[in-house]
């Protein structure tokens, strides 16, 4: 029989090695990703119209895609492009192409259905970023909330 205390010192270098060991077991490039609900998907911005619409190939799963999808960030609004990109609305859009132009990401629609002018409205993640939250506090876009969205 084992006295109390090697019990404890065997049980203690038992959890020693697997809090050693478990970081080792878990792939280091795998991140959080958000939690989006039914209608979270993959996708690569391929173009920016202004700083909160932009056009995406979107990763449906099971080798199906929906390409050029416009898509509207859900929460924001930003200045409307006047042709100046020194303008308010020129900044936003030059931040935003910096942020996610080319980029695999990860898009959250909130309903499966389009609003008026056709696009889905999505909150875009880099990463564990939520990008419409970033061009609010970067002073880009303000809050937007419109019809109970």
């Amino acid at each position: 029989m084992i006295p109390f205390a090697g019990l404890r010192r065997a049980v203690l270098r038992i959890a020693a090695t697997v809090v050693v060991c478990v970081p080792v077991l878990a792939p280091a490039a795998v991140q959080a990703e958000p939690a989006c609900g039914l209608y979270q998907y993959r996708a690569e911005i391929t173009r920016v119209i202004d700083g909160d619409t932009v056009v995406a190939d979107i990763d449906l799963g099971f080798h199906t895609w929906r390409r050029d999808e416009h898509l509207r960030l859900w929460g924001i609004n930003t200045p409307e492009l006047d042709g100046m990109p020194d303008s308010p609305g020129g900044k936003a859009k030059a931040a935003l192409e910096g942020k996610i132009l080319g980029k695999k990401l990860i898009i959250c629609t909130l309903k499966d259905k389009q609003e008026k002018f056709g696009r889905y409205l999505a909150k875009i993640y880099v990463g564990d970023e939520l990008v419409n939250d970033w061009l609010i506090s970067q002073g880009l876009a303000e809050p937007y909330m419109r019809d109970g969205q």
